[in-house]
């Protein structure tokens, strides 16, 4: 078995070494030293097979669209709220000209054509024979088997570009990235208030319990299309009008009749049978429609046929950047582990996500359920945070429960990024969470990354509705809408006010004001990789992030 893996490498680093197309000279771009644990070497690929590539071309001024990205987010700064348009952020991603002479110049020497995927034609895409793009990239494709799954995929350990490209080209994809299918669905599991909670929502949480918990109020908002709720939909996860309705004729009939609009990615669909209601579907668009009353929620629905190969999570933030829909709050509950991605495709996603920062979307993920072991429990040696809820542009959301004063849900996923560097709004919090805990877990983490998540919601015994009948579900996939909701009617105050949506939220949240809002949890842990995971304490922590919202406190934050 082992001469099995190595020997594809072995095979990769022999072709790289040679130039088979063109004169220009060739070094490595991206590599992985084996086949990622999960994955197995099924085999050669026939050289006349087409394969999809696509390539990230360097951006023009990312660092100028990150610093606009802050400005307009920090409540410090003058410029704080005013967004930039979708027409504004695409001359900060937008290639140079150079760069597009440069890589057009080096496909057209090997006959190809490639066509822009994206709004600010930072990504290409290119479709030709495997024996052809062994040649372009010196490398050599083979067919890969993900061993749970048992699907198969094209990639390579290792490929190279022209020496002269190198500062052109982010990178080429799907080449090395050995990304394991999307999963984890919630299952049966089971805020600052007062005791006006009543005492059933220990064991069934609905929402009414979370107006309680979190005093999010009952009036229904009244800005439209000006404040959508976009819910991100993958796996071919179906959400079913019939299950929202009964939803809501039972824990909301001041909304009943309530519904939510589509939207299809990458040849999406939502399925209206019954029994192909996906539970995590239901449970997201019922906690959106549900919560923030009056709101309109439009379910995103990403199909197989993604573009970006990473099951659409770029996709999805270039249709949004390309067709204005008024969405303002995007909330997802699916992730990958970290350690899954390569770095080039997590900055690359990240990046993106920042987009839609920029442009005033407050984009939120849950952070996993399996504590410090990613987004499921898995067999682990070092601790495995998740993404792209490591991406410092997105408001990663981790769990709650119990009756107030909350506790930390064990399932909470949380911990510090490898691939991002604590970003400067959280700086101070992590330093003193880091030093509380002393060596406690030395090397099992990065002291010095993103940590993760910002804030909690219940995550336990939450009651949905799914084919016809009611279930209670557990994770941070329940804690992502919920949180969203909020957001969501806090902003139908601020436009009703005439201020600004809150957009990318981070700097807000960590402000003395931001976290003002929020209930601190000091009790609880999230175990994992054999171990008890990190505690929640006094000030922000990766299990819980600054705590619980109230809505309340929102609002004064804000300034209403």
């Amino acid at each position: 078995m082992r001469l099995s893996i190595l020997a594809p490498l072995a095979a990769i680093l022999a072709v790289a070494n040679g130039n088979p197309m063109g004169r220009r000279a060739l070094a490595i771009h991206e590599s992985v030293k084996a086949v990622p644990a999960g994955f197995a070497h099924a085999g050669a690929v026939s050289p006349a097979q087409e394969i999809t590539l696509r390539i990230a071309l360097a951006q023009n001024d990312i660092a100028g669209l990150e610093a606009k990205t802050y400005a307009v987010s920090d409540p410090a700064n003058a410029l704080y709220g005013q967004h930039l348009t979708r027409q504004e952020v695409p001359e900060f991603v937008k290639p140079s000209a150079e760069t597009v002479s440069a890589v057009s110049e080096w496909l057209s020497e090997n006959g190809i054509t490639a066509k822009s995927i994206s709004p600010a034609g930072d990504l290409l895409q290119i479709s030709l024979s495997v024996s052809k793009a062994d040649a372009l990239l010196s490398t050599q494709f083979s067919t890969f088997t993900h061993i749970a799954s048992g699907k198969t995929s094209i990639r390579t350990l290792a490929y190279s570009v022209p020496v002269s490209l190198q500062s052109h080209i982010q990178f080429v994809h799907p080449t090395v990235a050995f990304v394991p299918p999307l999963s984890g669905l919630p299952g049966p599991r089971a805020a600052p208030s007062t005791n006006a909670v009543p005492a059933s929502c220990e064991d069934i949480v609905n929402p009414t319990c979370l107006q309680a918990m979190y005093g999010i109020p009952s009036a229904k908002a009244t800005s439209s299309a000006s404040n959508v709720i976009g819910v991100a939909g993958y796996l071919d996860e179906f959400a079913n009008s019939v299950d929202l309705g009964l939803f809501l004729s039972n824990l909301r009939t001041d909304l009943v009749n309530s519904t939510f609009s589509l939207q299809t990615i990458d040849d999406g669909s939502n399925d209206q049978t019954l029994d192909d209601a996906g539970i995590e579907a239901d449970l997201d668009i019922e906690y959106t429609v549900g919560i923030a009353g009056g709101v309109p929620v439009t379910f995103i629905s990403v199909g197989d046929d993604s573009v970006d190969d990473v099951d659409g999570f770029i996709d999805i933030v270039n249709s949004i950047l390309a067709e204005p829909s008024g969405i303002t709050v995007l909330t997802t509950s699916y992730a990958f582990n970290e350690e899954d991605l390569p770095i080039s495709l997590a900055v690359g996603m990240c990046n993106a996500y920042m987009q839609l920062g920029a442009v005033g979307i407050s984009v939120l993920f849950a952070s996993g359920d399996g504590g410090v072991s990613g987004g499921q429990p898995t067999t682990c040696t070092t601790f495995v945070p998740t993404a792209p809820g490591d991406c410092p542009f997105i408001t990663s959301v981790g769990g709650s429960t119990g009756l107030p004063p909350q506790v930390a849900a064990s399932l909470s996923g949380g911990g510090f990024s490898n691939f991002f560097p604590t970003p400067t709004y959280q700086a101070g919090d992590v330093a003193a969470y880091i030093a509380s805990i002393g060596d406690q877990y030395s090397g099992l983490y990065n002291t010095s990354g993103r940590g993760l998540p910002d804030v909690a919601a219940q995550a336990e015994n939450v009651e949905i509705a799914w084919m016809g009948s009611f279930w209670l579900v557990g994770g941070t996939s329940c804690a992502s809408p919920i949180f969203a909701s909020m957001i969501a009617l806090v902003n139908d105050r601020l436009i009703a006010a005439g201020k600004p949506v809150l957009g990318f939220l981070n700097p807000f949240l960590y402000s003395p004001a931001g976290r003002g809002a929020f209930t601190d949890i000091t009790s609880g842990n999230n175990p994992g990789c054999g171990t008890d995971g990190f505690s929640a304490k006094a000030g922000w922590d990766p299990v819980t992030g600054l705590g619980t919202p109230n809505f309340n406190l929102l609002l004064a934050a804000v300034g209403l």
